[in-house]
């Protein structure tokens, strides 16, 4: 008997409000040399007879049974009986759109790549919304590419929105592991161990948000058992990149800084209000060792409100990491100017300066975050005056106590010499009009300075080609340089 061309295999327990749906949806892809092997994990809620139906009528569809040990081991025991020359994955509560592994195994049929993967959404009861993780990283197609070429893959940790190269998966001997997350380490590990990945942009899975039935492991993620597997997961894809990519592994460590910490703080809040101490405990016990393989680099790269906040996780300081985030929900800290040789910048986030709790004042340190956002929206020519519109500000520090000053600069028609010419601005806030009479015709650079708190910053002007003016209105036009910054050209005909 021929082996298919590629092989679905989907675990299911408890999902007999779903599974139908999901089913369905695989009956109906327009790739049809496909097998489907449904693997009950020990089901006891009925869904196991809507999956023998599904067999008993399409010969595509087998189904095996375990004792429930969790989707890891299911998913192995299918990959036992899979024969197809391609691998994909599904959830019993989840819905695969209908083209979605014909675009993926053609993908890999045309470029030769290990691995195809494309777009997800959510499906809530509101419908169907696109998921936070996936939402940037699938918006441009790429064919033959790799992590270490698209670092932004190291986000694309689920393996159900893709389709893998059988002898790939067993020339690298790929299994999951038991317990929650399981889909982390293999989905990491592929992408690295893989010649080239192939990017689609169009959605090829829809992740159910449940409203009924067994909560899933994603909506369990504050219970203690839960966030102990998640990281313990983490961990093991830590271990991987230190030794197989540390480039990688700065950008995981954003990741789960960023994303994966925050659940592990929400469950200690939970312990705190519920005056449950020995959950504190394992909390604690589980997360240190995930931060403390954090890639130094990238720690010392965080906003300010980050690092504080993973000191004080890492210090077991409950109460002072309660506070700090409910400040940072509730509240926005003021900036202060310390020192003068050089001067410093602190947030004052609450405990700063409190010496009875021992916090550094370097966690409050926000130098570093005090970047100058400039953006041009207009650039007109009106009654001989050359007017410049738009927005200048000193990321978190007060805009209504700012200073804006703007200029330009270049050569004139005689193109002797670099003059300067200040526009005196109008300002509200972070945002300003200036004008100048008498600009002679020439090349023009924009530039606008603002200074705030002890701290002024200069830089060109830019702005978006979609925002800047199309064509000249009595002799000014507008247009991006090679370096972004904004060039005011004067016609000569002024």
């Amino acid at each position: 008997m021929k082996a298919p061309l590629l092989s679905v295999v989907v675990p299911f327990y408890n999902v007999v409000g779903y599974i139908e749906e999901c089913l369905t949806s695989l009956a109906a892809q327009t790739l049809m040399d496909v097998e489907f092997i449904l693997i009950d994990d020990g089901s006891m809620d009925g869904g196991d007879v809507t999956a023998k139906e599904f067999a008993a009528r399409d010969s595509r569809f087998r189904v095996l049974r375990q004792d429930n040990q969790g989707p890891g081991p299911a998913r192995n025991l299918g990959i036992r009986h899979a024969t197809g020359l391609y691998l994909a994955f599904a959830d019993g509560d989840d819905v695969v759109p209908e083209t979605a592994y014909e675009l993926l195994v053609g993908s890999l049929e045309e470029t030769g790549s290990d691995i195809a993967c494309g777009g997800v959404r959510r499906i809530t009861p509101e419908g169907l919304v696109p998921s936070a993780m996936y939402a940037k990283l699938f918006r441009k197609p790429a064919r033959r590419t790799h992590i270490e070429t698209f670092p932004e893959l190291i986000r694309d940790r689920t393996v159900w929105n893709k389709v893998y190269r059988r002898s790939f998966w067993d020339e690298h001997r790929l299994e999951f592991p038991s317990g929650f997350y399981e889909d982390v380490p293999v989905a990491i590990a592929a992408h690295v161990l893989a010649s080239s990945v192939d990017i689609l942009n169009e959605v090829v899975y829809h992740w159910r948000l449940r409203d009924t039935g067994d909560a899933s492991t994603t909506q369990r993620r504050m219970e203690v058992a839960n966030v102990e597997e998640r990281v313990a997961s983490l961990r093991g894809v830590q271990g991987f990149l230190a030794e197989r990519s540390p480039q990688l592994k700065r950008e995981f460590d954003d990741m789960v800084v960023s994303w994966d910490l925050k659940f592990v703080k929400d469950a200690l809040e939970e312990a705190v209000e519920e005056g449950t101490p020995n959950d504190l405990e394992r909390l604690f016990d589980v997360v240190a060792p995930c931060i403390d393989a954090l890639d130094p680099l990238m720690v010392s790269a965080l906003p300010a409100s980050r690092r504080l906040e993973l000191y004080l996780l890492h210090q077991r300081m409950a109460p002072e990491l309660r506070e700090v985030r409910r400040f940072r929900r509730e509240e926005e800290a003021r900036v202060l100017r310390r020192g003068s040789r050089p001067p410093r910048w602190y947030a004052a986030y609450p405990f700063f300066g409190d010496r009875s709790r021992g916090i550094p004042d370097h966690l409050y340190d926000v130098t570093q975050e005090l970047i100058l956002r400039v953006h041009t929206d207009r650039v007109r020519w009106s009654g001989g005056r050359l007017l410049v519109e738009g927005q200048a500000s000193i990321k978190r520090l007060d805009e209504r106590q700012s200073r804006i000053k703007v200029w330009i600069e270049g050569k004139g028609k005689s193109g002797k010499g670099k003059s300067r010419i200040s526009l005196p601005a109008r300002q509200d806030g972070a945002r300003f009009v200036a004008e100048v009479e008498g600009v002679a015709p020439g090349r023009w650079s924009v530039h606008a300075e603002v200074s705030a708190n002890g701290m002024r910053l200069s830089s060109l002007l830019g702005a978006s080609p979609r925002q800047l003016p199309k064509g000249g209105r009595a002799g000014v036009r507008a247009a991006l340089g090679r370096d972004g910054r904004l060039v005011v050209v004067v016609q000569s005909d002024l």
